[in-house]
């Protein structure tokens, strides 16, 4: 077992994104979008935070294949991040749970950072 966590990495584009994980390790919720600089994608993150406890901000979806999944909003409504698909409504309303849980402490770690960035003192 893990502990929950945020992770910051770069997509194929050159954009930053957001993954956010249980304490399975599995994910639970990713960036809706990318973001040009780290700090708008750290921004992202603690708009997450910010409202992730509020059940109203979750919007339940139902995928064209019959799976369900769903997103996090903004408190304006904008999508902050996406879940992964799941089978049940049970499944994705534990994915709910979780990321109400999970969020708002989560830590956040790096992986655009590489060893090769840090100077040899």
């Amino acid at each position: 077992m893990e502990n929950p966590k945020f992770q910051i990495s770069k997509d194929n584009a050159g954009e930053y994104r957001f993954l956010l994980k249980a304490k399975n390790g599995e994910p639970i919720l990713r960036s809706s979008e990318g973001y040009t600089t780290k700090q708008n994608c750290q921004n992202g993150i603690s708009s997450v935070k910010t409202n992730a406890p509020y059940d109203s901000r979750y919007d339940r979806k139902t995928a064209i294949n019959g799976q369900y999944y769903f997103i996090l909003n903004a408190r304006n409504g904008e999508a902050l991040g996406i879940s992964e698909m799941y089978n049940s409504q049970y499944s994705r309303n534990d994915g709910i749970d979780a990321v109400k849980r999970d969020a708002p402490n989560a830590p956040i770690e790096d992986l655009t950072i590489s060893a090769s960035s840090y100077r040899n003192w």
